[in-house]
């Protein structure tokens, strides 16, 4: 990617480090995420105007805690280390970090001891959130202490000479109440950034980008008709014209006449080569008896790939493949970053074969949700589908529990579109991330007239979220919920019971496999 300025962020496995780089795009400036183990010869030709050491779950004095390159400190960048980042600042510039008698966890009011840059237009106390056992007790050569806590004299530190900050808590998240004005001082008033991030210049950027990467080759876009592959493929056309492929496979788990509509859609308004392929019945022969959500992605994964490349081959200089893979995606599915967790693949990242014959194209690798949606509207794509919930590649899949059969999708179709429509009729769609139902593999008894029943349950699911990294479920009134419910029940043949999920993420995910 073509950028101007950017802020390298190394992660040391915090479950925040994504919001740092959310909140510094949300001032329009580009940041990037690193392991930690990201070469010190790699961050000198990245050129970073600034640097964030990010936090982690460990001890900075575990024998196999995450360390760090002593050379980052000599390269005259501005260094800004969060809690673990601070951590690492301190013992690495002959401070002392030692365990806290009291673990901070949550929220602490924080007192500025002493001004600098970074706490530029901050009150003299706020809330702020902490998540840390271990805390500096020895400052590193050159440091002053800029704040304290009750239970931490030293909250935050910095060297101005060199740029060097440091701070024990978290100004990334919401429960920080200047944390967004803060990370804005560091990258402006520290960084100099510019706010020169923009989606017209990505847009600009990532078609120069491609026509050198792809020149006069051919390309091939999986094209689910989901937010990410629509935007990606009008971005692409713009690149390459008509060398640009389009494949809609329908594997047989979409959503009620959802194929059908897709390429209506793209044929009716868009001067795109789509091809549709109906693979329903090899999708589903593969998937028989499969119960496992992994095996299921890695299934479906992989059976995509196969038909792309056997598509590719009918077709001349075809070289590249297109997926609309975002960051979250990324981020959940790595387990390299610092000392992060795999909490599940995707079938856009942990899905493909080893042996790939056509070279990835994923201009979306490093975006959230809402960016996408962004450049999507910069390119004309009509808001409907702009506003889509985002909706999973292995498609219903990994929303029929256990054992997939052509039976038990077509109930979750017609359940989904009762839903569905229900949201869109009383103007809540838009207020809501992702919405979906489930078909959970139990069956219970009921009653409808005078006959005893025993069928199955559904589960609906319905969040609100920016980016999907976190999400809280979304507060129906009774009436709307006893109303979809009351439809499903009488309307689809085979079910007999509706619940709602009311779990938030973390600790759940937003799909449920």
């Amino acid at each position: 990617m073509l950028h101007l300025q950017k802020i390298l962020i190394l992660d040391f496995g915090s479950q925040y480090t994504q919001l740092i780089a959310r909140r510094i795009r949300e001032s329009n400036v580009y940041s990037e995420i690193h392991s930690h183990e990201f070469p010190i010869q790699k961050i000198k030709e990245e050129k970073p105007q600034g640097i964030i050491l990010s936090g982690g779950p460990m001890s900075v004095y575990d024998s196999d805690s995450p360390k760090i390159d002593k050379e980052i400190f000599e390269l005259g960048v501005p260094i800004l280390g969060i809690c673990y980042g601070l951590q690492l600042l301190t013992i690495n510039n002959n401070g002392m970090v030692e365990p806290a008698e009291k673990r901070e966890y949550g929220k602490a009011k924080i007192s500025i001891t002493q001004r600098d840059d970074l706490f530029k237009n901050i009150p003299d106390e706020s809330i702020v959130w902490m998540s840390h056992g271990d805390y500096v007790t020895k400052l590193p050569e050159n440091f002053i202490v800029t704040s304290k806590s009750e239970n931490s004299p030293i909250c935050s530190i910095s060297n101005s000479s060199k740029k060097f900050y440091g701070v024990q808590f978290h100004p990334e998240v919401a429960h920080t109440e200047f944390g967004k004005q803060i990370i804005d001082n560091f990258i402006f008033n520290i960084c100099n950034c510019k706010p020169d991030w923009t989606t017209i210049n990505f847009i600009d950027s990532s078609i120069e980008e491609i026509k050198n990467k792809v020149g006069n080759n051919k390309v091939i876009l999986a094209l689910s008709g989901g937010v990410d592959s629509s935007v990606a493929a009008v971005l692409l056309h713009k690149a390459v014209k008509e060398n640009l492929i389009c494949i809609h496979v329908d594997h047989g788990m979409m959503r009620k006449n959802e194929s059908a509509d897709i390429i209506k859609m793209f044929k009716d308004n868009y001067d795109l080569n789509v091809i549709h392929i109906d693979a329903s019945e090899l999708f589903l022969s593969k998937l028989k008896g499969v119960i496992d959500p992994e095996q299921k992605r890695k299934i479906i994964g992989n059976t995509f790939i196969e038909i792309f490349e056997n598509e590719a081959r009918k077709f001349h200089d075809v070289e590249y493949l297109v997926q609309g893979t975002l960051y979250p995606d990324v981020i959940e599915s790595v387990s390299v970053k610092g000392k992060s967790v795999t909490i599940k693949t995707h079938h856009n990242v942990g899905g493909l074969p080893e042996k790939m014959n056509l070279k990835l194209i994923e201009p979306f690798r490093e975006l959230f949700k809402d960016e996408v949606r962004a450049i999507g509207r910069e390119l004309g794509l009509p808001e409907i589908f702009i506003k889509r919930h985002p909706f999973p590649g292995p498609g219903l899949a990994v929303r029929v529990l256990g054992e997939i059969t052509k039976e038990r999708l077509d109930i979750l179709r017609d359940v989904d579109e009762i839903f569905m429509n229900e949201l869109i009729d009383k103007n809540i769609y838009d207020k809501i991330w992702q919405a979906f139902s489930v078909l959970l593999p139990i069956q219970t008894v009921g009653v409808m007239g005078d006959n005893r029943t025993y069928e199955n349950v559904i589960a609906l699911r319905a969040v609100t979220s920016t980016d999907g990294m976190t999400a809280d479920w979304f507060r129906f009134d009774y009436e709307f919920l006893e109303n979809v419910s009351n439809k499903i029940i009488r309307m689809v043949r085979g079910v007999n019971r509706v619940v709602y999920d009311i779990s938030s993420k973390p600790p759940a995910t937003i799909e449920w496999e």
